[in-house]
């Protein structure tokens, strides 16, 4: 090109018109997704607006379809939120990139600032057409009704039809606030795993306070297709305090524009006011490592400083970041959740402890669902969220499925061919991450993506609630062989002894000492039920002694034991052995006898505790429950007598697992005949076998 011609002609793009061009970026690749991104980014505005007005959320979310036009929804969604009021409609529906969370660092859903707006234009760039919007807060008498476009070059609102008017529900009833859409779009609605109805599903699994309802309409206007799912707690989720960003988290040009934009005239001071758990000894030895002055300017430092600067504080030893940043769904909670979507026999849930990932705070919670109406020879269903979104794509590079294939199933009872992919059976496993910074393989937030902590924590919790999986089948396959054998036994002995004994002219015999001889085991019942007058826990215990001889227990079983949490009304005496495990010492039990155990638990709430986790001292094994591991116990109990122990829950189930491991490995190939008794010498071979075995490693 010579000198004299003119250049290339260069134009800047705006946001809007970039967005435009590649849509795919924000969900709307293909017809089938991008009704879901839709409904996704309308829900996901609805329950944000809603929790930091403190409000329980009503969504209701409905499509239509258009008669005459093959591949156009409409979709309408409400909510009961504060409302928007239209002064501030064009920003929130009309300008992408704008929002209050974009530079904040705490859980959010969305921080992008694209979301709802992000369905206007793609609603005015597939059929043309703008988003009817109502909204009503309280503070004014009548809704506000505008049509909302998007001038993509100039990134900013389109409003028109705008009118004052009375918003009223079905019933002819004054809507009090909230806010409506309604979008006409090219999509396709379909049924199954990747569907609005599968979407809404799992939505309300990890937002149990909310009460969501779907509808799908026909063009004649006719219901094909709804379903509703009910909130199970008042109980909003806590609020997330904004935290400032922590210096092992910080990226090089970050930290550049930071120090560009200071308002501080040292860099100590620097230092201190704009990062978390940054004090002044610490902000003292950073400029010192770095070589520079802590009086000096930050705004002046150059490119070589900056660099010893961030290398500066990765040799410094800081505090990890606040976590109350963090809002955790809670495990009675995810219990609701599940249990209000799947039908089960048995949930386990674990919420472990706040962890900190190159200076970002995230929390890990795990729920497993053993199903009564799931099918046992497919693939078990795979729940992945992230800061209570569903993620419903890419499942296979999800670092959230990886860490569910690393696990080998087949060691809890499942179906697991060659350890390897997603294992069979009834079961749903649910993984929550919570975080301030959700690391995504793509801008279309389908999949986390690689991160080592991250991985090893969602690990731990799987191998929890395995473990608890594992306990319950074996329990419950102990006792139903118990349970099927003396009922099989009391059928059958009585009309043998009626007939015998009218052939032979005698008395029928005492049958207690032939059912002893035929069934020889002990074995226990559990029963927990919620008393709904009495707004408590009630438990009942039950030992069989079907042994020739008498034995002498002392019975232990784990409770969620927590600050206003308490035992009443016990027919035996218990005694607290440990953080969370309550013992109960039985008198002798003679041969053919049984005892009973009863109590109330107060400062719970319904479906808190439904199974007990039991434990014995004793001679001889008692189905239905482990023998205890006392060393370990000792080991606990000297650690919370000298305040080394700051027990938490997942600390105690690590601690549970840690001292039932031996005792678990010797039951898992028991059957109903157990061994007569146990003797001391063969209870320390065994112990010492699983030992040299290895108990206690690797998974």
């Amino acid at each position: 090109m010579a000198a004299s011609e003119p250049g290339p002609r260069m134009q800047q793009a705006s946001i809007s018109e970039f967005f435009e061009k590649n849509k795919h970026f924000l969900g709307f690749d293909s017809l089938t997704r991008s009704i879901i991104t839709a409904v996704k980014e309308s829900v996901d505005n609805s329950l944000d607006a809603c929790e930091e007005a403190r409000i329980s959320p009503v969504i209701d979310i409905e499509i239509r379809k258009v008669k005459g036009k093959k591949d156009e929804l409409i979709l309408l969604a409400q909510d009961n939120g504060p409302g928007i009021p239209y002064a501030s409609i064009d920003k929130a529906f009309g300008r992408l990139l704008f929002g209050s969370r974009f530079h904040t660092i705490s859980q959010t859903r969305g921080q992008q600032g694209i979301g709802i707006t992000g369905v206007v234009m793609y609603s005015q760039l597939t059929t043309g057409k703008h988003t009817h919007i109502i909204s009503k807060v309280v503070e004014e008498g009548v809704a506000v009704h505008v049509d909302i476009g998007i001038d993509t070059r100039r990134n900013r609102a389109l409003k028109s039809n705008h009118r004052r008017d009375v918003w009223l529900d079905e019933h002819g009833i004054d809507i009090p606030h909230g806010v409506r859409i309604e979008a006409h779009m090219r999509a396709r609605y379909q049924k199954g795993g990747k569907s609005v109805y599968q979407y809404l599903r799992m939505t309300s699994i990890v937002n149990p306070h909310a009460a969501i309802s779907f509808r799908l309409v026909n063009e004649d206007g006719a219901v094909i297709e709804q379903a509703s799912w009910p909130a199970v707690t008042e109980k909003l989720p806590a609020p997330v305090k904004e935290i400032l960003p922590h210096p092992h988290g910080v990226e090089i040009g970050t930290l550049q524009r930071m120090l560009r934009e200071s308002k501080q005239r040292r860099l100590s001071s620097f230092l201190q006011k704009n990062f978390s758990r940054v004090p002044s000894a610490r902000a003292q030895q950073i400029c010192e490592i770095a070589e520079i002055s802590d009086k000096a300017s930050p705004k002046r430092l150059k490119g070589e400083q900056v660099r010893a600067l961030q290398g500066a504080f990765k040799q410094v030893k800081l505090m990890a970041p606040p976590t109350d940043c963090l809002s955790p769904i809670e495990d009675l909670l995810i219990k609701k959740g599940l249990a209000k979507a799947i039908d089960s026999k048995f949930v386990t849930t674990i919420t472990r402890e706040p962890c900190v990932s190159n200076g970002n705070p995230f929390q890990v919670e795990v729920g497993l669902l053993f199903g009564t109406d799931m099918p046992s020879d497919s693939p078990i269903e795979v729940l992945r969220f992230t800061n209570r979104v569903p993620l419903m794509y890419q499942q296979g590079g999800c670092l959230l499925t990886k860490v569910i294939e690393s696990v080998d199933w087949r060691r809890y009872g499942l179906e697991h061919p060659g350890g390897r992919g997603i294992p069979k059976g009834p079961v749903a496993i649910l993984i929550h991450l919570a975080s301030t910074h959700v690391q995504f393989t793509s801008e279309a937030k389908e999949a986390v993506s690689e991160n080592e902590e991250v991985f090893d924590e969602i690990r731990r919790a799987l191998l929890e609630v395995g473990r608890s999986l594992k306990s319950h089948k074996r329990k419950s396959t102990q006792r139903a062989k118990a349970r099927e054998k003396f009922e099989l036994v009391n059928d059958i002995l009585p009309e043998i002894a009626a007939k015998a004994s009218q052939i032979l002219g005698r008395e029928e015999p005492e049958l207690a000492p032939v059912i002893t001889k035929i069934m020889k085991a002990v074995f226990i019942e559990d029963e927990i039920t919620w008393d709904a007058d009495e707004k408590r826990t009630q438990a009942e215990f039950v030992l069989f002694n079907y042994t020739a001889r008498p034995r002498s227990y002392t019975l232990l079983a784990k409770w969620p034991e927590r600050d206003g949490v308490e035992v009443v009304d016990e027919s035996h005496e218990g005694r607290r052995e440990v953080y969370g495990l309550r013992k109960w010492k039985l008198a002798t039990l003679e041969s053919g006898e049984s005892v009973i155990i009863r109590f109330a638990i107060t400062g719970l709430e319904k479906d808190e505790w439904t199974e007990a986790e039991m434990f014995f001292r004793g001679a001889g094994d008692i189905i239905g429950a482990t023998r205890l591991d006392e060393k370990m116990l000792d080991q606990m109990r000297r650690e919370e007598e000298a305040g080394l122990l700051q027990i938490t829950e997942p600390e105690f189930e690590e601690a549970i697992e840690a001292f039932t491991g031996v005792a678990e490995r010797a039951q898992e190939t028991d059957e109903v005949e157990a061994p007569e008794e146990l003797n001391e010498d063969d209870e320390d071979a065994v112990r010492q076998t699983t030992l040299e075995d290895g108990w206690g490693g690797g998974e």
